[in-house]
Protein backbone atom coordinates (compact mmCIF):
# COMPACT_ATOMS: atom_id res chain seq x y z
CA UNK A 1 0.00 0.00 0.00
CA UNK A 2 1.68 3.29 -0.88
CA UNK A 3 0.21 7.07 0.24
CA UNK A 4 -2.57 7.96 -1.99
CA UNK A 5 -2.54 10.70 -4.68
CA UNK A 6 -4.80 12.59 -2.32
CA UNK A 7 -1.70 12.94 0.18
CA UNK A 8 0.70 13.79 -2.29
CA UNK A 9 -0.97 16.56 -2.96
CA UNK A 10 -1.29 17.33 0.45
CA UNK A 11 2.20 17.18 0.82
CA UNK A 12 3.70 19.41 -2.22
CA UNK A 13 0.99 21.76 -1.00
CA UNK A 14 2.25 21.88 2.41
CA UNK A 15 6.01 21.63 1.40
CA UNK A 16 5.47 24.40 -0.91
CA UNK A 17 4.35 26.42 1.80
CA UNK A 18 6.52 25.69 4.03
CA UNK A 19 9.39 26.63 1.62
CA UNK A 20 8.18 30.56 0.99
CA UNK A 21 8.48 30.80 4.99
CA UNK A 22 12.07 29.56 4.55
CA UNK A 23 11.32 26.24 5.61
CA UNK A 24 15.21 24.00 6.04
CA UNK A 25 15.62 20.55 5.33
CA UNK A 26 12.08 19.11 4.14
CA UNK A 27 11.40 15.60 3.61
CA UNK A 28 8.33 13.68 3.19
CA UNK A 29 7.88 10.20 4.15
CA UNK A 30 5.84 7.68 2.75
CA UNK A 31 4.80 5.75 6.48
CA UNK A 32 1.54 3.42 4.80
CA UNK A 33 3.11 0.19 4.85
CA UNK A 34 4.46 1.15 8.53
CA UNK A 35 1.34 3.01 10.24
CA UNK A 36 -2.09 1.85 9.64
CA UNK A 37 -3.65 5.46 10.64
CA UNK A 38 -1.64 7.53 8.08
CA UNK A 39 -0.46 7.70 4.65
CA UNK A 40 2.75 10.57 5.04
CA UNK A 41 5.15 12.31 7.07
CA UNK A 42 6.21 16.00 6.07
CA UNK A 43 9.44 16.98 8.18
CA UNK A 44 10.89 20.23 8.25
CA UNK A 45 12.87 22.80 10.68
CA UNK A 46 13.38 26.20 11.44
CA UNK A 47 16.16 28.31 13.23
CA UNK A 48 13.44 30.02 16.00
CA UNK A 49 10.27 29.37 17.73
CA UNK A 50 8.68 32.40 15.61
CA UNK A 51 10.07 30.82 12.62
CA UNK A 52 8.21 27.51 13.55
CA UNK A 53 5.50 29.28 13.94
CA UNK A 54 5.53 30.98 10.68
CA UNK A 55 5.87 28.10 8.20
CA UNK A 56 2.28 26.05 10.24
CA UNK A 57 0.36 29.78 9.58
CA UNK A 58 1.81 29.42 6.06
CA UNK A 59 0.81 25.65 5.51
CA UNK A 60 -2.43 25.81 7.50
CA UNK A 61 -3.52 28.92 5.15
CA UNK A 62 -2.26 26.95 2.26
CA UNK A 63 -3.98 23.77 2.74
CA UNK A 64 -7.48 25.79 3.47
CA UNK A 65 -7.03 27.89 0.06
CA UNK A 66 -6.26 24.27 -2.19
CA UNK A 67 -8.08 21.89 -0.63
CA UNK A 68 -10.45 23.32 1.86
CA UNK A 69 -8.61 21.14 4.55
CA UNK A 70 -7.84 21.56 8.13
CA UNK A 71 -6.16 19.77 10.99
CA UNK A 72 -8.22 18.05 12.87
CA UNK A 73 -5.46 18.30 15.60
CA UNK A 74 -2.49 20.47 16.50
CA UNK A 75 0.07 19.99 18.81
CA UNK A 76 2.85 21.84 20.63
CA UNK A 77 1.93 25.72 18.86
CA UNK A 78 2.34 27.54 21.93
CA UNK A 79 5.97 26.80 22.37
CA UNK A 80 6.52 26.78 19.33
CA UNK A 81 9.61 24.25 19.27
CA UNK A 82 7.71 21.13 17.63
CA UNK A 83 4.16 21.34 16.06
CA UNK A 84 2.60 18.49 14.40
CA UNK A 85 -0.38 18.81 12.18
CA UNK A 86 -2.58 16.01 11.95
CA UNK A 87 -4.55 16.14 8.98
CA UNK A 88 -5.58 12.36 9.18
CA UNK A 89 -3.91 11.10 5.96
CA UNK A 90 -1.08 13.53 6.21
CA UNK A 91 0.45 14.67 9.63
CA UNK A 92 3.06 17.36 9.49
CA UNK A 93 5.67 17.89 11.86
CA UNK A 94 7.66 21.64 11.70
CA UNK A 95 10.50 21.70 14.39
CA UNK A 96 13.17 23.35 15.74
CA UNK A 97 16.67 22.54 14.53
CA UNK A 98 18.23 21.47 18.02
CA UNK A 99 14.81 19.85 18.44
CA UNK A 100 15.15 17.98 14.90
CA UNK A 101 18.62 17.12 16.21
CA UNK A 102 17.84 15.65 18.91
CA UNK A 103 14.12 13.61 18.48
CA UNK A 104 15.74 12.27 14.92
CA UNK A 105 12.45 11.87 13.43
CA UNK A 106 14.17 11.26 10.03
CA UNK A 107 16.42 8.47 11.71
CA UNK A 108 13.57 6.83 13.11
CA UNK A 109 11.51 6.55 10.19
CA UNK A 110 14.51 5.90 7.66
CA UNK A 111 13.33 2.47 6.97
CA UNK A 112 10.69 4.42 4.79
CA UNK A 113 10.43 5.65 1.50
CA UNK A 114 10.98 9.19 0.79
CA UNK A 115 8.46 11.43 -1.19
CA UNK A 116 10.26 12.98 -4.03
CA UNK A 117 9.25 17.04 -3.18
CA UNK A 118 8.93 19.45 -6.38
CA UNK A 119 11.88 21.44 -6.97
CA UNK A 120 10.79 25.04 -5.54
CA UNK A 121 10.41 22.94 -2.04
CA UNK A 122 13.45 21.71 -1.84
CA UNK A 123 15.37 24.82 -2.37
CA UNK A 124 15.87 27.53 0.47
CA UNK A 125 16.47 30.78 -0.47
CA UNK A 126 19.93 32.00 0.41
CA UNK A 127 19.99 35.18 1.78
CA UNK A 128 23.70 37.28 1.23
CA UNK A 129 25.46 38.34 4.54
CA UNK A 130 26.23 42.09 3.75
CA UNK A 131 29.55 41.96 5.39
CA UNK A 132 30.87 39.05 3.35
CA UNK A 133 29.47 40.31 0.13
CA UNK A 134 31.07 43.72 0.27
Amino acid sequence: MAATEYSLSVINTAALAAAEKFAENQIALDVSERLGITDAFLIASAESERQVNAIVDGIEEALIEKHDLRPVRREGRGLGRWVLLDYIDVVIHIQHQEDRVFYALDRLWSDCAAIELPAAARSVAVVEDPETSA
